[in-house]
């Protein structure tokens, strides 16, 4: 039997960890946490990671992978009594993607994309007005009808200027789920706000390499017990330090 392994990741990836969690020599026990996160900042999501990790039995774990990216330095600061291991990324979509190098260059090379995977489209359904969802921990729950027709278009004009950056839909192809159909579905969406699309072609390989343990310090940061994730700010991204006496 090969190693015993905590993995914490977005529940955006499950399919993605479900398949290579099937394929490791090692025993992976496999906790998802809430799409979102990030939104909720830095500290929130952090000290939410945290309490996860401390949760992991030091007896039981010989590691704790996160099967996330630095995702708005919602990873800085995490520690484990026990090694941790992270990818170098900057979020979700290198771990889509197979890789931080693959990501950039499609990136810098198509502005304004917006990136579509299974995990999306099956863990957005009403995310805005779900108890629970991270939109109404955060107060952003919008009843229109409690407002007259310019003020509640107006709302709407505020709450979707983001989408004025985009002008693009990928979706990002793992072969996971009814693929065929999310494709259509990306299409269809793209279509209707007049954006271009392009299928492009996912890698769990990553993904795959963090469970089985392979962890080449180019991809992957280890991080030894009672150090703690650090950012760089460079192409590696993310490094670490002893956690300050105390912490």
């Amino acid at each position: 039997m090969g190693s015993v392994l905590k993995m914490i990741g977005c529940e955006i990836l499950y399919r993605e960890m479900c398949l290579c969690a099937s394929r490791s020599k090692n025993v992976i026990d496999l906790e998802f946490m809430p799409k979102g996160l990030h939104d909720m900042g830095e500290e929130k999501m952090s000290a939410l990671l945290q309490e996860k990790i401390d949760a992991a039995d030091p007896e039981r774990f010989d590691a704790v992978l996160l099967c996330y990216g630095l995702c708005n330095y919602g990873t800085k600061g995490l520690h484990a009594s026990i090694p941790l291991v992270l990818p170098r990324a900057h979020d979700c979509i290198t771990l889509l993607m197979g890789s931080k190098e693959k990501y950039s260059e499609y990136f810098f090379g198509n502005p304004g994309t917006m990136f579509m995977s299974s995990g999306w489209l099956e863990r957005n359904a009403d995310q805005q007005g779900r108890e629970g969802s991270i939109p109404a921990k955060l107060g952003m729950r919008i009843d229109y009808e409690k407002y007259d027709d310019d003020d509640a278009e107006y709302l709407r004009s505020i709450l979707g200027s983001w989408l004025k950056n985009y002008s693009k839909y990928a979706f990002i192809d793992n072969g996971t789920g009814a693929a065929d159909t999310y494709e259509e579905r990306v299409k269809r969406i793209a279509g209707d706000r007049g954006w271009k699309y392009e299928k492009v072609a996912g890698d769990t390989g990553l993904i795959q390499r963090l469970m089985d343990g392979d962890w080449d310090s180019a991809d992957f940061q280890y991080v030894p017990a009672d150090y703690r994730v650090t950012v760089t700010y460079g192409d590696d991204i993310v490094s670490c330090e002893p956690v300050p006496h105390g912490d």
